[in-house]
């Protein structure tokens, strides 16, 4: 049994770059939606010429869909994603260069910075904000909108542990974002959505979680949640995980032709 104190300084101290999870790998686990997100990109980029990757994160999944579409000999020459955060904006430009991946540093809620009708295939795996007017305006006639999306109340049973009850969420309902895209234009022809099993095993992977996802707990640090960071602690010694279930939705959107 390894000490709170030990935890949390392995918790502070792990890198949260990326959305590589392979640090979890013995103190978390996560269901995975059953659709195989990378797998579809990858089915989908073997009919796409110029491919954008919206909010990229340290482009991991990207580089296994591009890899997995050139060994099919994808017929795509464009390679372009966007990310808001410098470190993994860098993390990116290192993982795709070698595919001939562009990445452009751009913020979640700015304008795309591409011409109207620039790609024929738009993904984006769980963005912070998905603006569907952006999206419909660089999808050249006929391309298709592929994410894999954060859904409304996931993670509730963490998040609520950590602040105490909250309001139900609804900005991430599928919903609403199949109202979104048909209103701007777009036609949603697959909308999924799960909930998936969460286990925590120690507090670090938790301090490490809130601070990768930080939309999870919003201004998250350790000094402010120490109290109910060391409660965890001891929940998780007397019982075991700490369960939580995420939410997951795809959706499949295309540009009339």
């Amino acid at each position: 049994m390894r000490t709170f104190e030990d935890l949390v300084a392995e918790g502070r101290t792990a890198p949260v770059e990326g959305w590589d999870f392979s640090w979890f790998a013995g103190r978390a686990t996560e269901q995975r939606p059953s659709w195989g997100y990378a797998g579809l990109v990858g089915a989908r980029m073997a009919d796409a010429r110029r491919v954008l990757d919206l909010q990229t994160g340290g482009g991991e999944v990207l580089a296994t869909a591009a890899a997995a579409a050139a060994g099919a000999a994808s017929p795509v020459d464009k390679l372009v994603a966007t990310e808001g955060w410098p470190p993994n904006a860098a993390l990116a430009r290192e993982r795709l260069a070698p595919l001939g991946g562009v990445v452009v540093e751009a913020a979640e809620d700015d304008p795309l910075p591409f011409e109207a009708g620039s790609f024929d295939l738009v993904v984006s795996r769980h963005p912070v904000v998905t603006d569907y007017a952006e999206v419909s305006r660089v999808l050249a006639a006929g391309g298709t909108y592929l994410s894999q999306q954060v859904g409304a109340n996931s993670v509730r049973e963490l998040y609520e542990f950590m602040m105490g009850p909250q309001p139900a969420g609804s900005v991430r309902e599928p919903a609403g974002h199949r109202a979104a895209a048909t209103a701007a234009g777009l036609e949603v022809v697959d909308l999924r959505d799960e909930w998936l099993r969460m286990e925590f095993f120690d507090v670090a992977a938790v301090i490490v979680f809130l601070r990768k996802v930080i939309w999870t707990v919003p201004g998250f640090t350790v000094s402010a949640y120490a109290d109910r960071l060391r409660e965890l602690h001891e929940k998780i010694f007397s019982d075991g995980p700490f369960v939580a279930h995420s939410r997951r939705f795809l959706i499949e959107a295309h540009k009339p032709a």
